[in-house]
């Protein structure tokens, strides 16, 4: 098939956005997981923390690495072994026993977990170069949501109605394998994602070309950014809902809220692709930045109702605002390093996700959630004077 021909991208867009959305969807299912296995295991709150820290750090551990080595045997395979880890880690989940092994196993599916964001995006950033590829950056970002909303819902619906976990977590570690399956049989026809090609006449090309950064400056500001950025979103999904039981809104009602935000992230991360590719990487982030501190403010002061209502718009310009971000490392990463630019950023997210709940969780019992809340509506505002240094690594079509 054409190396540039329409369907060859749009498959090849389609099998990332289905791994993406299997692979986030069976990371964030812990939210809905972690208080029945609580209750099987008899759990205490240490240990739950525990079992999430592990299942996130090992992601942040191998991120970087599943970059460097997409380099040596390309993104393809890597692909599958993430797929093949991660149904190997639920299917042995169904059958654990205790404490130890359960957080044996979500080690193990948080590590196949880590080879997918860098790959994913990496192949996409090639396959699409400078035409549409924001845009499919976009849908590609906003296909890990709607994997969440998928995964958690059938898991609650299905417990609701009394399907045991089990059953449920070994159906998930099978859909993993068959997708490992269907995933390589796609990208080996597209001929995506193989091990790269080495000249051997010119040994010295990756040592010139280092991590490849275009412009170090404007690549660190991207990354503080994306710090910034993951941070106050962690931190407002994880404290929203005690914010509206705070509101006196029943704690069903308050998980609601976060279910309204998510919905509108999804929305969010698939225009913002599209915002950014009509209005510029500049003024884009500048836009949803200042609208999502003004709209965390708004929350804060509006009724419950009003609130609700604005939850999803807030949504959207929250999260929509990663898809900017991850949008701009192909501009600042040379075309043979794209797989380490991406691994970089998302390390960085992975550990602002792992970091911001706790200090933002230590703010919150000193002095509040209020002014959580507002600690966190200014610091999604630090992003903006280091877009003039993030500006610098732009060609003017971008900014």
């Amino acid at each position: 098939m054409n190396s540039s021909s329409p369907k060859r991208r749009s498959l090849t867009l389609a099998t990332c956005c289905g791994v993406h959305g299997l692979q986030d969807g069976l990371t964030d299912l812990l939210y809905v997981l972690l208080p029945i296995l609580a209750q099987a295991f008899g759990l205490n709150y240490s240990q739950i923390g525990i079992i999430r820290a592990a299942n996130r750090s090992a992601m942040a551990l191998f991120e970087i690495p599943a970059g460097l080595l997409s380099e040596r045997f390309g993104e393809r395979t890597l692909l599958v072994f993430g797929l093949v880890s991660v149904g190997i880690g639920y299917l042995t989940l169904s059958v654990a026993n205790g404490f130890i092994a359960v957080v044996l196993c979500l080690f193990l599916a948080g590590f196949g977990a880590a080879f997918q964001h860098t790959l994913n995006s990496s192949v996409i950033s090639k396959t699409f170069g400078g035409s549409g590829r924001r845009a499919a950056l976009g849908t590609y970002n906003s296909s890990g949501d709607v994997g969440k909303l998928a995964f958690a819902g059938i898991f609650t619906l299905s417990v609701g109605v009394g399907v045991a976990w089990q059953n449920l977590v070994t159906g998930f570690g099978v859909a993993a394998l068959l997708a490992a399956v269907v995933t390589l049989v796609i990208l080996y026809r597209l001929d995506v994602g193989g091990r790269p090609s080495i000249n051997k006449d010119v040994p010295t090309t990756s040592a010139a070309l280092g991590w490849g950064f275009r412009n170090r400056t404007a690549f660190a500001a991207l990354g503080m950014i994306v710090f910034f950025d993951i941070a106050v979103q962690g931190g407002f999904l994880t404290f929203l809902a005690f914010l509206m039981i705070e509101k006196n809104v029943p704690a069903s009602l308050g998980a609601f809220a976060v279910v309204l935000t998510l919905v509108g992230g999804v929305f969010g991360k698939f225009s913002c692709g599209f915002l950014a590719s009509k209005l510029g990487v500049i003024r884009s982030l500048v836009l949803v930045e200042c609208l999502t501190a003004v709209g965390i403010v708004a929350i804060l002061l509006l009724p419950t109702l009003a609130a609700y209502f604005l939850l999803p718009v807030i949504g959207a310009v929250l999260q929509g605002s990663s898809s900017i971000t991850y949008g701009t490392v192909s501009d600042l990463v040379h075309d043979d390093r794209q797989s380490r630019g991406f691994s970089v950023i998302y390390s960085i997210a992975n550990g602002a996700a792992i970091l911001a709940p706790i200090g933002f969780g230590l703010i919150g019992d000193r002095f509040g959630l209020t002014t959580t809340m507002l600690t966190m509506a200014c610091i999604i505002l630090i992003p903006l004077p280091l877009c003039l240094l993030l500006r610098q690594g732009l060609t003017s079509q971008y900014v």
